[in-house]
């Protein structure tokens, strides 16, 4: 698959399809942009394990944190990667041990690994690189553009309204 560009049908497809997401280098710190991706992603009602080990056993926005992906309590549809890019050959070889295996490994925006990735894609888990899912519902649903920001998606579309105040859902096109 080419990963410096990716359709937005891809993308929506990919967040409609996840339900619960392990992130992996979630921050306590309500600074840290995994902080405030979490809290988004809980928002639009994904159950989103945290994963750090300085901070197993502790909560997160009212979520249990796990010291590792060996250690949830259940199966998730996605790994989304926190961690420098030489963090993820590490992180891809503790996904490829998960049973089942999750649809998706996400690594956030400035993270990137081709050989790991392309090791997850053998298994059949579809990855994408150097994106953030928060910015990419916010694109796809419209709600970027509450700020003033150009989605650049054009819809006449009603927009697909979600539980929760001012929550659109991922349109596909």
């Amino acid at each position: 698959m080419n990963h410096e560009t990716y359709d937005n049908a891809h993308i929506a497809d990919i967040l409609n399809s996840v339900k619960t997401v392990a992130m992996v280098g979630a921050s306590p710190n309500d600074v840290r942009p995994s902080y405030f991706v979490l809290k988004y992603l809980l928002s639009k009602g994904f159950s989103v394990f945290p994963i750090n080990p300085g901070h197993a056993g502790k909560e997160i926005l009212g979520r249990t944190v796990y010291a590792s992906l060996a250690d949830l309590p259940q199966p998730v549809d996605m790994v989304d990667i926190f961690r420098a890019s030489s963090a993820v050959p590490g992180i891809v070889d503790q996904v490829l041990k998960l049973d089942p295996l999750p649809k998706v490994v996400w690594m956030q925006l400035g993270v990137r690994h081709d050989e790991a990735a392309a090791r997850a894609e053998a298994a059949g888990i579809k990855v994408v690189m150097n994106r953030c899912p928060k910015i990419e519902y916010g694109k796809l649903s419209g709600e970027i553009g509450w700020t003033g920001v150009n989605s650049g998606v054009l819809s006449s579309k009603k927009p697909l309204m979600r539980p929760g105040f001012q929550s659109f859902g991922v349109r596909q096109k």
